[in-house]
């Protein structure tokens, strides 16, 4: 059995969330994509656990 966390897969931002204006830093999206990659990682650190 494993000590891992298990989160669940990050939502993303609704339509309205972003401006499109493509000048903010970090976007909303930089902040999803992010979260859903260190996701991905820990959900591959479980599957390898089992």
């Amino acid at each position: 059995m494993t000590n891992l966390a298990i989160h669940e897969k990050p939502i993303p931002p609704a339509d309205d969330d972003c401006c499109g204006g493509g000048a903010c830093s970090p976007c909303v999206w930089d902040h999803y994509y992010g979260e859903l990659q260190k996701w991905r990682i820990e959900q591959a650190k479980l599957n390898e656990a089992e």
